[in-house]
This record gives structure tokens, C-alpha cells and sequence, in this order.
């Protein structure tokens, strides 16, 4: 079963490598990582997730908390959190259909974040689906229409370097 953990940690040199060396010490894969500041100077949070038994995630916690660096170690139930990810995409467009790009991403609840005189970036938020909370709800038949036309506008770029990234 798929866990996520959150884990505070002082804001030192090596703190992520000592986490992260515990799980591959004990052979197991962290599925996806995200490490960011919080308000306190001193501190950073560490986001991953592991897939693993839950005695299993017993004892990650109990080895986690003997890590020096580490503050707190907190389970994020997926019945209490909403989970999503988000997605920038810069794709070439051309002036005349740079309005349907904006309109489309409205629609799919995504948002432009910049346009240039060759290029647009879009931004938006996909939600994953997680028991209970508002990930589970389906999108409207109108929010999937445009995504899917905002892909073709997408899958439309002729060569790949009219399709510039996508993170």
C-alpha cells in the first residue's frame, strides 16, 4: 500500500541524505520526493512516498525518528489531504490561436502563465484520485472536452520544436 510521509527536519547540510539513505539502506523505493522550506528558517519539510506494508511503515517512522536531523515524522492519510499535481507546459502558438489556447485552458481549469511573441506557458492543477476528499470527483464533460482539445492544440505542433517542454 502507497504511503505518504511527511518529515520535518532541520535545515542542515545532508538532512535529505540521511533520510533517504535509511530507505535504501533498508531496500525501499521512495516513489516521488519534494523538499521545500517552511516558515521557520531553521526548518524544511520533506514530502515522499513509499509503498510498503504498514508494519513496515512502523518501523520506517521508528528508524526515522533515531535520524539526527529529524524533527517530526507525520503519516498523511489520503481519506484527510488532497493530493495534485501540477504541470507547466510551453507550447508554440501560433497568434491566431492563441485566444482558443486561453479559452481551453479556462475551461480546464488551468491557468495562462505567460505568453510570448512565439510561445505560451500554461499551468494548472490535475487532481489525483484519493478516497474522500475532492480528488475522488470526476471532471465535467465540459473540462474534458477542452483538455482534450488543449492536448491536440498540444499534439498539433508539426515538429519538436514547436512543442518546447513539458515538466
Amino acid at each position: 500500500m502507497r504511503h505518504t510521509l511527511s518529515v520535518l527536519v532541520e535545515n542542515k547540510p545532508g538532512a535529505l541524505t540521511r533520510v533517504t539513505s535509511m530507505f535504501a539502506r533498508r531496500g525501499y523505493n521512495i516513489e516521488s520526493l519534494a523538499v521545500g522550506p517552511t516558515e521557520r528558517d531553521d526548518v524544511s519539510r520533506i514530502t515522499l512516498r513509499v509503498d510498503c506494508a504498514q508494519h513496515s511503515l512502523e518501523q520506517i517512522e521508528k528508524q526515522m525518528h533515531k535520524l539526527v536531523n529529524v524533527l517530526r515524522v507525520t503519516e498523511l492519510r489520503p481519506d484527510e489531504a488532497v493530493e495534485r499535481e501540477l504541470a507547466l507546459i510551453t507550447v508554440s502558438v501560433p497568434p491566431d490561436r492563441r485566444a482558443e489556447l486561453v479559452a481551453l485552458s479556462q475551461v480546464a481549469g488551468a491557468q495562462v502563465a505567460d505568453i510570448e511573441q512565439r510561445s505560451g506557458r500554461v499551468h494548472g492543477p490535475r487532481y489525483s484520485p484519493t478516497r474522500g476528499s475532492i480528488a475522488s470527483r470526476s471532471p465535467s464533460p465540459r473540462k474534458a472536452n477542452a483538455t482534450t482539445r488543449m492536448a491536440s492544440i498540444v499534439a498539433g505542433a508539426t515538429d519538436s520544436s514547436q512543442l518546447m517542454s513539458i515538466c
